[in-house]
């Protein structure tokens, strides 16, 4: 299983060394699906303006626009209401799955709802995250990124990882992602976390995990 797991996208020549050397061949040639459904729960995104700017790869989300064969669009929302005949075999065959921010418990609901989240640890694809499209991958997210609840309550998330992440650290737009709020965080969520800003990504490869950044992130542990 192949993660790239970013903060703010492929917002830099590291990160996307990072993602070609997770390909096996070029970009140019390579399928990809967006997953913009993590928005939808997040009350600054939501439907509308964002997510389509996420879809066609607008300025500001550089992920979808760095030059993909084809990108198509896999809402899982609608997947439980069609045949896993009409979307299974389109997932198992892309290359990359782009998977937007927003709300990491709702995109976590909706990944175990379609049915996603069971086929993820075998597809071929490499998975690129953005904010909450990574940090759905941990165990849990804790109680300062809950924003939209699940019917079951609590926090946890896939768990595919054994590590959580603090995204968007010291970003302009975001006065509380210090340093000192992330070591809290850290402190409250127990076990292995990283705090990362947006020109840091965490790839891992088959269990492997390598930070790569040209920004700032720090390894927070108890």
């Amino acid at each position: 299983m192949k993660l790239l797991l970013t903060s703010g996208g492929v917002l830099n020549k590291s990160i996307h060394a990072a993602l070609v050397d997770m390909l096996d061949k070029p970009i140019a040639e390579c399928n990809a699906l967006c997953i913009p459904t993590a928005m939808y729960g997040h009350p600054w995104v939501g439907p509308g303006v964002k997510a389509w700017e996420f879809i066609t790869g607008t300025p500001g989300n550089p992920m979808v626009d760095l030059g993909w064969k084809s990108v198509g669009v896999l809402e899982l929302t609608a997947l439980p209401s069609i045949s896993e005949d009409r979307w299974v075999p389109l997932v198992r065959e892309t290359d990359v799955l782009l998977v937007s921010g927003g709300d990491a418990l709702y995109l976590n609901y909706w990944m175990q709802q379609s049915g996603l989240a069971d086929l993820l640890p075998s597809l071929k694809a490499v998975y690129v995250g953005m904010s909450a499209g990574s940090m759905v991958m941990a165990p849990r997210i804790g109680e300062d990124f809950v924003g939209w609840t699940p019917p079951t309550g609590g926090d946890e998330t896939l768990g595919l990882v054994d590590f959580a992440m603090f995204p968007h650290l010291e970003h302009e737009m975001l006065p509380d992602n210090t340093m000192a709020a992330a070591e809290k965080w850290a402190a409250e969520i127990g076990g292995p976390a990283y705090a990362i800003d947006d020109d840091t990504a965490i790839k891992v490869v088959d269990g492997e995990v390598e930070v790569i950044s040209e920004g700032h992130w720090k390894r927070l542990t108890l």
